[in-house]
């Protein structure tokens, strides 16, 4: 399993792209969903700038029971380009430092999400900064991304060229 500091290459690279696609978010098109179960604009673009967060929670305490009041609250939908981005900002200081910090003990331990009595699941830290945390944060920047298509906005290259940038 590898430390903390072996996952920053990976973890500064996501981020880096996931601030490419949230830096595209309009907030003229804030309140818009593609349909009624959807999230609006503005709540997806909000969840993934929080899931960083998540990476601290992971790798310093021993589980997130979502039905304790000290369970961290979702923050509420940005209302503009900067409130998100200084979101996006806020959590990925934090994780940033939660993997500095971690040793290759500390992705070895179990973690678990649970909602009272309620057991998700139980991961290793590493696993769930893997799954939970990292896939979790791609698969809705996928979905972000999506949202900015339909609207029009020019998606940024991230994994090679894209349609709007590189020459594709």
């Amino acid at each position: 399993m590898a430390s903390g500091a072996e996952w920053l290459k990976e973890f500064d690279l996501e981020m880096s792209r996931t601030r490419r696609v949230l830096t595209r978010v309009p907030e003229d098109r804030l309140g818009w969903r593609p349909h009624p179960k959807s999230w609006t604009l503005a709540e997806l673009a909000t969840h993934v700038a929080w899931i960083p967060s998540w990476a601290m929670a992971a790798l310093r305490f021993p589980e997130m029971d979502l039905a304790s009041s000290d369970s961290p609250p979702t923050p509420k939908a940005a209302t503009s380009t900067a409130d998100l981005m200084a979101l996006f900002d806020g959590q990925l200081a934090v994780a940033r430092a939660s993997l500095e910090a971690s040793d290759e003990a500390t992705f070895a331990m179990p973690w678990s999400l649970r909602a009272g009595e309620q057991i998700f699941f139980t991961q290793t830290r590493g696993e769930v900064l893997r799954t939970f945390v990292m896939n979790h944060l791609i698969h809705h920047r996928g979905q972000l991304e999506v949202y900015l298509r339909v609207n029009d906005v020019p998606l940024p290259a991230l994994y090679g060229p894209s349609a709007d940038e590189g020459g594709i």
